[in-house]
């Protein structure tokens, strides 16, 4: 596990994550270039052990996560709210395919939003996603983090759900653009 010693309690819970997710196995780190991602992006990408795969659009991320497991690997799925809309019809491939899918998203839309564009989707985020039978947690706090990440980890791979946590914008910080 990482030390981050320089940062606050706050600002830990990114490293945290990113160290919880690889002593789980996660070894592809799928994601659309997101803020809200940062410290797992540049994680990953600085971690020899782990193949980050920049997405052109979410749902390649899906596709992706369907072929990890037919490997015998663990991936995740980093993404803001507004794209999980575009992951919408490839949702469909988890319940025929019947394979563990866990996407990280940060949210847009809620606490503080401070742009228009985003309330949409960030509104409808949870309720989509559920309607195509994905469970959704959420952490809006750093201590809620490391719990919500667990059970969605345990959920995923040890029950081959597909589960999404919501990254708050109380969690992450609101944008005002």
């Amino acid at each position: 596990m990482a030390e981050h010693d320089g940062e606050t309690g706050a600002a830990k819970w990114p490293y945290q994550l990113y160290d919880l997710l690889r002593q789980h196995g996660v070894t592809q780190i799928a994601y659309v270039p997101d803020a809200g991602h940062k410290v797992l992006i540049d994680s990953s990408l600085a971690d020899p052990d782990v193949h980050s795969i920049p997405l052109t659009t979410e749902q390649e991320g899906i596709a992706l996560a369907a072929g990890a497991d037919l490997g015998g690997a663990r991936s995740v799925l980093l993404m803001q709210s507004s794209g999980a809309g575009n992951c919408i019809n490839m949702l469909s491939l988890t319940a025929g395919g019947r394979f563990p899918l866990l996407m990280l998203i940060s949210m847009r839309g809620d606490f503080g939003e401070g742009n228009p564009w985003q309330f949409p989707m960030g509104q409808a985020t949870q309720k989509v996603l559920e309607a195509m039978g994905v469970i959704v947690l959420r952490a809006d706090a750093p201590g809620e983090v490391i719990e919500v990440a667990t059970a969605a980890l345990t959920m995923a791979f040890h029950s081959g759900q597909a589960v999404a946590v919501l990254l708050g914008q109380r969690l992450i910080g609101a944008k005002k653009f």
